[in-house]
């Protein structure tokens, strides 16, 4: 479905309508012929599939009314940003399952009561990374003042994108889960830290990685994005 900005004319649009595909990148808007993605239901997929099926039921048949009010009272206060650009509001089913199903990617024990503090957690500006084709790995730098960094159950997530030819400037995917950082009260990490390449990567290639923060009370920010040259 296609958002849809009316002005003086149509002053933004994002999304599909019949076979055309409209978006925009730096340069202004475009529009492009629409193309149907395959399905290759990889296991990967059926996860994601499970996780919301998990958590949708979850919303539903465990969480009392007392904890869907609170998810609800939440997204009632936090302003996110839709596609074109504007505030908008998100139910609290919808933060309920942004925040658990990335805390089931992680392995981590599910939130169910609503956050009661309402604002996202900051993105990091000092996220960044340095890529080696010798150890496959990564080093991630990152800000270990930030308060996830200080608590349990605070967590710092990052995703993999494929590798690219070094004169790619865009880049919008696929990623792959590559790890993740506990926050501690007493020890937190100590960037930088090493992060095993879950595409192999080669010397001059370029990668995208991005990351979450997600707060001990199921808090999950917007994502924010790295990149590098890869190194010898």
């Amino acid at each position: 479905m296609a958002l849809v900005k009316f002005g003086g004319g149509v002053v933004g649009m994002a999304g599909s309508i019949a076979g055309t595909t409209f978006a925009r990148n730096r340069y202004g808007a475009y529009a492009r012929a629409r193309t149907k993605p395959v399905n290759p239901n990889t296991a990967l997929q059926q996860a994601v599939r499970a996780t919301m099926a998990f958590l949708t039921q979850r919303w539903s048949l465990t969480l009392n009314a007392a904890q869907r009010a609170a998810w609800n009272l939440y997204g009632a206060n936090v302003v996110m940003k839709n596609r074109l650009g504007e505030n908008i509001n998100l139910s609290g089913f919808n933060h309920y399952i942004r925040s658990n199903s990335f805390l089931r990617v992680i392995g981590m024990a599910l939130v169910d009561a609503g956050p009661v503090v309402f604002e996202i957690p900051e993105k990091d500006p000092t996220f960044a990374a340095t890529g080696s084709e010798g150890t496959q790995t990564f080093q991630i730098t990152a800000d270990n003042t930030l308060a996830w960094a200080n608590e349990t159950q605070g967590f710092l997530g990052v995703f993999q994108g494929t590798p690219q030819n070094p004169q790619r400037n865009f880049f919008a995917g696929p990623w792959r889960w590559a790890g993740f950082y506990a926050g501690d009260p007493v020890a937190p990490p100590g960037f930088p830290l090493g992060l095993n390449a879950q595409f192999a990567i080669a010397e001059l290639q370029r990668d995208w990685l991005y990351a979450r923060i997600v707060r001990a009370d199921g808090r999950l920010s917007q994502p924010f994005r790295a990149d590098c040259f890869v190194g010898a």
